[in-house]
């Protein structure tokens, strides 16, 4: 029986048992994790907010990390800046005051990388290290979350501390040998080695072997951006960077997406328009194009252009073009006047239709 399947019929047995609501509670918080990683962001944010609000009514609030991580992930991966900010606060405080029941690690990671995303690695350093330097929590998120090899490695890299990256990739190394066959863990070993040794083509192979699409997308990326970087390999690397755009698309993963429709424009290749991110589509008046609204979203936020431009891969100077022009379309003269705005267009968007 598959694990969807499983998952479904416990709330077929949980009528009328006596602690329905936390079984139901607990089946959704594993039918988000397992949604979020066959790519289907929607379907992930849909069950744990089902699952919050049984667990709620349960009293189990230990439950709420789980589903707040889920969240956490979901909103980042859909662009949707606002809830990912407020994300980061409840992370924050559920992973330091010990809040995070038995996935500690998982809690850690999801904070870190909306931290990462916020201002760099540096900001997020605490995290890393501490996931990283700990004998229980590394190997328990790579167990849990494979994907979370590479991210590590690549973190730890930009944090200028090889030892870590060594450690991270020889944690995934040893977890793939003890658990031969489990293509998750041997995928996440591969793309995090290939990271650590420049190898592009165990990064391709990766990619293919990787059963979470999002994580699949992420090594074709990495295998593109070292293709990009050998002269003689840019036709190559264009070809491996689509399939990321194509990967991360399909992953409900449209920030990410942003990235290499960026890249590939570096490297001269035009694809049209960026992918749209969820946090784009609830307050954007018709007169606004989709990244006028994006800019919009964030500078509404309290981001500064250069802030913006490292969100949407974009210039300064071309995030202060795009205001320049939502200013006139939504009639304001400020930053604060466009905050109010953005503000009221959102709550009107949020409101029901009324029926006639």
């Amino acid at each position: 029986m598959s694990a969807a399947r499983a998952l479904g019929r416990v709330e077929e047995l949980a009528v009328g048992a006596v602690d329905a609501d936390g079984l139901v509670a607990a089946s959704l918080m594993c039918a988000g994790d397992l949604a979020l990683a066959q790519g289907d962001v929607g379907a992930a944010v849909d069950a744990v907010g089902r699952g919050v609000h049984r667990a709620q009514r349960a009293g189990l609030h230990c439950l709420l990390p789980d589903a707040h991580t889920v969240m956490a992930l979901g909103a980042l991966r859909q662009g949707n800046t606002s809830v990912s900010l407020e994300f980061v606060e409840q992370l924050r405080d559920h992973a330091l005051l010990g809040r995070t029941g038995d996935r500690p690690g998982q809690h850690a990671w999801a904070a870190a990388q909306l931290l990462e995303v916020q201002g760099g690695a540096k900001s997020a350093a605490h995290f890393i290290v501490g996931i990283v330097t700990d004998e229980q929590l590394l190997p328990d998120l790579l167990s849990s979350q494979p994907a979370a090899a590479a991210w590590l490695v690549r973190a730890t890299r930009e944090l200028g501390d090889a030892s870590l990256a060594r450690r991270v990739a020889s944690e995934a190394s040893g977890l793939a040998a003890r658990n031969p066959g489990l293509r998750s863990i041997e995928a996440a070993a591969a793309h995090a080695g290939g990271l650590l040794d420049g190898r592009p083509d165990r990064l391709v192979a990766a990619g293919e072997a990787h059963l979470d699409p999002w994580a699949g997308a992420s090594a074709h990326e990495d295998a593109g951006k070292l293709l990009s970087a050998l002269g003689q390999e840019r036709d190559r690397a264009v070809e491996i960077l689509e399939r990321a755009v194509d990967g991360y698309t399909n992953a409900g993963a449209p920030r990410d997406a942003r990235r290499v429709v960026s890249r590939l424009r570096s490297l001269g290749v035009r694809r049209g328009r960026y992918p749209r991110s969820a946090g784009q589509g609830g307050a954007n008046p018709g007169s606004l194009t989709e990244t006028e609204a994006a800019v919009a979203e964030l500078v509404s936020h309290g981001f500064t252009n250069s802030q913006v431009g490292g969100h949407l891969f974009i210039s300064g100077h071309t995030v202060a073009f795009h205001l320049k022009k939502i200013f006139r379309k939504l009639n304001v003269t400020s930053r604060v006047e466009l905050t109010r705005a953005w503000s009221r267009l959102a709550e009107e968007a949020a409101e029901p239709a009324s029926t006639v």
